[in-house]
């Protein structure tokens, strides 16, 4: 196999992606802690672009408003799969993940406002950090320790990291955005109902306009004028790519090889594995420890961890049993409470949006640092716990099928 094709098939893989972006943040903490700091900060801060489009922005705003809507659309893409043709396609088994996540949104916010809200000089602005589960760093610790794991487990933490990151991009755009644009915030949303309509549509227009101008070529430019749009109103640019992720046609029409969705996913998501996210964390993660000198005095850093480790745990943990005990919820026959629990370790793990939403609480605050630090730290903890209870649960799924293994050899054995 040629070199490129190698490339782009490992980087379809959960631990390849997650290692990438796992040392591009060490590279960028370790690049900002030493005497080359002035080159990550010049960096870092150098602007480009069409300043009459409002698109005049540092390298960092690039990373964090541009690539990581590629990461977002890859990640609504996938999504919109298992629910037209997954696990999710059973709304009893997809309730659990999705009030989970819901669950893991609410009680971590919950925590840092009590923490932030009791604590003198607390800062309890900073309330939607611990929200959200980084699903790239995640699955890859999933994949590296959990690979006896039933595949349902990763199902069921795909869901919840996206709806909570969705959460999250919601929450951002509402209660971190100021001086919101009515007018581009209705093209964009006109520029989303095109993008649909070109995908979903199945009159002659549709069909001449997708049979006379190539797929790339179509949607390409569209899906840059919805960004450009959603960034225009103030809105963060990466709920765009969410949105038309979800909005992707996963049936194959008319000699078509493969659909849109899946094509788009073959493409896009070795572009967002080894380039979105690792360039994001490169320019995210580059938390100066110079300035954490109250750190562990600083209500911020106790309320994001207590947000992510215990408050994530106690959220999903708690709201997929509840919902199960009280409802016809259930969760897949092959996963069992033990696993969710794992999950909710895993949940811990807040780095990209989490890093993304501190920036917009505190910019330029000397806060800034004790939420950054603390989300590693967090991030770094649950990442460690994760592979500890997931290792002991895959060592027994492992059992179990070895057992049922020898049961059948047993059985056909008696046949004979």
């Amino acid at each position: 196999m040629p070199a490129l094709p190698r490339i782009t098939a490992a980087l379809r893989s959960d631990a390849v992606g997650g290692s990438l972006l796992i040392g591009a943040a060490v590279v960028a903490l370790l690049w900002a802690n030493s005497p080359l700091s002035w080159a990550y900060t010049s960096l870092s801060s150098a602007a480009f672009g069409p300043a009459a489009l409002g698109l005049h922005l540092s390298v960092q705003a690039w990373a964090t408003d541009g690539l990581l809507t590629v990461f977002f659309f890859v990640v609504g893409n996938e999504l919109k799969q298992e629910l037209v043709h997954g696990e999710l396609r059973d709304p009893r088994r997809a309730a659990l993940p999705i009030v989970a996540a819901l669950g893991g949104v609410v009680v971590p916010a919950g925590v840092f406002l009590a923490v932030n809200t009791a604590a003198p000089g607390g800062a309890p602005g900073g309330w939607g950090i611990p929200m959200a589960t980084d699903i790239a760093f995640a699955l890859a610790v999933l994949a590296v320790a959990g690979r006896h794991l039933p595949a349902p487990l990763r199902t069921f933490l795909l869901t919840l990291a996206t709806v909570d990151d969705v959460c999250a991009v919601v929450v951002i755009a509402f209660a971190y955005t100021t001086g919101l644009d009515p007018l581009a915030l209705g093209l964009a949303a006109v520029g989303l109902a095109v993008f649909g309509w070109l995908q979903r549509g199945r009159g002659r227009a549709v069909a001449r306009v997708r049979a006379a101008v190539p797929g790339w070529l179509l949607f390409g430019p569209l899906a840059v004028v919805v960004w450009a749009l959603a960034h225009a109103s103030g809105v963060h640019a990466t709920i765009a790519g969410v949105a038309m992720g979800l909005l992707m046609r996963t049936e194959a029409r008319g000699g078509e090889a493969v659909s849109p969705s899946h094509r788009a996913e073959q493409v896009l998501r070795p572009l967002s594995s080894g380039v979105a996210l690792p360039v994001f964390a490169l320019f995210a993660a580059g938390v100066s420890l110079s300035g954490a000198g109250g750190f562990w005095t600083s209500a911020v850093t106790w309320g994001v961890l207590a947000g992510l480790l215990a408050g994530k745990f106690a959220g999903i943990l708690g709201a997929s049993w509840l919902t199960a005990r009280f409802t016809g919820a259930h969760l897949n026959p092959a996963l069992g409470w033990a696993d969710v629990a794992g999950v909710g370790v895993l949940g811990g793990i807040g780095f990209t949006v989490s890093l993304l939403v501190a920036e917009l609480s505190y910019p330029g605050d000397a806060r800034l640092t004790a939420a950054k630090g603390a989300i590693l730290l967090a991030s770094g903890a649950a990442s460690l716990l994760s592979v500890v209870v997931l290792g002991r649960r895959g060592r027994h799924h492992r059992r179990l099928a070895a057992r049922a293994a020898a049961q059948g050899q047993g059985a056909a054995g008696g046949g004979l």
